[in-house]
């Protein structure tokens, strides 16, 4: 019995959600998502309510079973709240800057490095020294956090370069005279 799988998606106000066969669909007010779910699973939708049951009693099926209840839970909260992903840079004379459309970072290279944002995420630089992306798809507001942060991965000995907020960075000692 799948702990997650079990419990119904609520839709919360101002969400629209529609199920035809494999389709979910979510409208909000950050845009409209859909997905299609796997096979071994049956979605049903009534009233505020999506529930999501496995569609025999296969190993598979009951894999699939919490992994598209939140998939469609990550479906309807994008729409309705969306996510967020901060980004913290930290270096001497590293630094991040939006132009135009393009998310412009210093981060010691003898060049600047442009992200183009993609279509779907923005991205906010409150500081020079932190990032956030904010967007109604999880997935690729995660990814297109990884992608940034891939171009400056923080380091062992100084904790220079583009980690998360919120992750913890495993100091080296260095070397001893």
């Amino acid at each position: 019995m799948s702990r997650i799988g079990k419990h119904p998606v609520t839709i919360p106000e101002g969400v629209t959600v529609d199920v035809s066969g494999q389709i979910v669909t979510a409208k909000g007010k950050l845009g409209e998502l859909s997905t299609t779910l796997m096979s071994e699973v049956a979605v049903s939708h009534d009233g505020s309510e999506v529930s999501v049951q496995p569609r025999n009693d296969t190993i598979r099926a009951r894999k699939m079973w919490g992994t598209a209840r939140s998939v469609v839970d990550n479906l309807i909260t994008g729409v309705a709240d969306g996510f967020t992903r901060n980004l913290e840079i930290n270096g001497v004379g590293y630094r991040a800057q939006l132009q135009g459309k393009d998310l412009v970072l210093q981060l010691g290279y003898s060049h600047e490095v442009r992200f183009p944002i993609p279509e779907g995420i923005t991205i906010q630089c409150p500081d020079q020294t932190h990032i956030t992306v904010q967007g109604a798809d999880k997935q690729q507001v995660g990814q297109t956090a990884a992608n940034i942060r891939s171009f400056r991965p923080p380091e062992p000995y100084k904790g220079k370069g583009i980690k998360y907020a919120d992750e913890l960075i495993l100091r080296k000692e260095g070397k001893k005279k």
